[in-house]
């Protein structure tokens, strides 16, 4: 390799990156047309659409036969993922959430659990089920503050069968690239917990879209854990 195009290639690259974040930063707050404005069959799902599409490949892929979810909001993305659970003929979702909302879409596919995603009560129904079921996947998108995210992945991630996926949403916060001062958040509490975890690690390749609102958020347990 040149001189040349050993110089050359990192500009390269930093230059599409910060290309990349302003991006983000322009779809991400202009919420009110963009993410914040996004339905899946007529349910509000706040959601950026190229994450969603990353989530049916992942469950293709891993064919999960539980999908746990903490944050329902209105149930959207339950509701997608259900969605895909039926197309692929195999899969239910465990959506877990503070607040009861009597619109929430109804799916054969779809349990909605009442209470805190790291009350003792919650996580051991989530267990209960875990253990009649694998693959298990997980989605956090609960409070986003770092230290309950941090419980959430700790109590959650061996509920994560080898091979399957621990995904953490909104590590773009704190200025990851967006809301610098929203304080410390997912992507800090990933960072903790892949300090204490060996047998997890961030799958770039699920980012292959540029824009993620998780970037090293895609965590994969390793196979044989």
């Amino acid at each position: 390799m040149s001189r040349v195009r050993r110089i050359a290639e990192p500009v390269e690259r930093r230059l599409m990156e910060r290309r990349v974040a302003a991006f983000h930063r322009l779809y991400f707050e202009a919420h009110g047309r963009t993410w914040k404005n996004t339905q899946w069959l007529g349910v509000r799902a706040y959601k950026n659409p190229l994450d969603l599409w990353i989530y049916q490949e992942l469950v293709c892929a891993v064919k999960p036969q539980l999908i746990v979810e903490t944050g329902t909001a209105w149930g959207g993305s339950a509701l997608f993922l259900a969605t895909v659970c039926d197309a692929i003929g195999s899969g239910e979702i465990m959506t877990i959430d503070t607040v009861v909302r009597s619109d929430r879409p109804r799916h054969d596919r779809i349990t909605y659990v009442e209470g805190s995603s790291t009350a003792p009560e919650t996580l051991e129904l989530v267990v209960r089920h875990a253990d009649r079921a694998a693959p298990v996947m997980v989605f956090l998108d609960s409070d986003h503050s770092r230290d309950h995210v941090l419980e959430e992945l700790r109590a959650y991630a061996d509920v994560v069968t080898p091979g399957s996926y621990l995904v953490v949403e909104d590590t773009n916060l704190n200025g990851h690239p967006v809301e610098s001062g929203f304080g410390p958040g997912p992507m800090e509490a990933v960072h903790a917990f892949l300090a204490e975890r060996q047998d997890f690690a961030v799958d770039i390749d699920q980012e292959k879209f540029f824009l993620t609102f998780n970037p090293s958020g895609y965590l994969r347990r390793a196979s044989g854990q």
